[in-house]
């Protein structure tokens, strides 16, 4: 099988504008992963299926990743004007300090595939994307037009991350209900302490009820 810089050569070659950008992995496995911008993943994501080489035919798996807004701590050196007293006489002068400055680095959502050739007998062949923010640009192309595996699998991402895929035939709830708030595998996710759906609660999830019920007659009680 190619490499992924022949790949993401070929993709670069086959797809004018297809910005891609090879993720390395410094683990044993070395397995190096393509980072696609979410405009072009739908061309990209055909010429992997289509191309004689290659014939990504499989999509194995989808699975998503949270990337939260990370505070970064950068030292930078700074020069400035002091003033400084000689011998009664105020002379200014230059000098560079080092400061601690922090910023902060905007989160993400990451969706992950996986690739396979079952009629070339190789793979896999990594693909990523990601959402432009965690709030309200959540927004991501559904490979679900050219491998149908997809779209259970994307469903999942929806459900547990919030990853909304444009063009998926039937984006929905797969593992919570309807009617259910939030993403459970987001990292900044809370659990909830009434656990009205857990119709045998026990152990710590029946200490939390409890919890919850004896707060909820407290307030009302508070209220009467």
């Amino acid at each position: 099988m190619k490499t992924v810089e022949e790949i993401k050569a070929a993709i670069e070659a086959a797809v004018p504008g297809a910005g891609v950008e090879i993720v390395s992995n410094p683990g044993p496995s070395a397995q190096h992963s393509l980072l696609i911008a979410p405009e072009s993943a739908v061309a990209v994501a055909t010429f992997l299926r289509d191309h004689a080489e290659l014939a990504l035919d499989f999509l194995s798996n989808v699975t998503g990743v949270d990337w939260p807004d990370k505070e970064i701590a950068e030292k930078v050196k700074v020069t400035r004007t002091v003033t400084k007293t000689v011998e009664g006489v105020e002379q200014s002068a230059e000098e560079t300090v080092e400061e601690t400055r922090k910023r902060v680095e905007p989160g993400y959502l990451e969706v992950v595939y996986h690739f396979y050739s079952m009629a070339k007998k190789h793979g896999p062949v990594v693909l990523r994307m990601r959402t432009a923010n965690r709030t309200d640009k959540v927004q991501l192309p559904s490979m679900t037009p050219v491998w149908r595996s997809a779209e259970f699998q994307e469903r999942e991402v929806f459900d547990l991350f919030g990853v909304e895929f444009t063009g998926h035939p039937d984006l929905r709830r797969i593992l919570m209900w309807d009617g259910f708030k939030d993403h459970p595998m987001r990292r900044d996710y809370v659990e909830p302490d009434d656990y009205d759906y857990e119709p045998t609660a026990h152990d710590e999830v029946l200490k939390k009820a409890q919890a919850h019920q004896a707060a909820l007659a407290g307030q009302k009680g508070a209220g009467e």
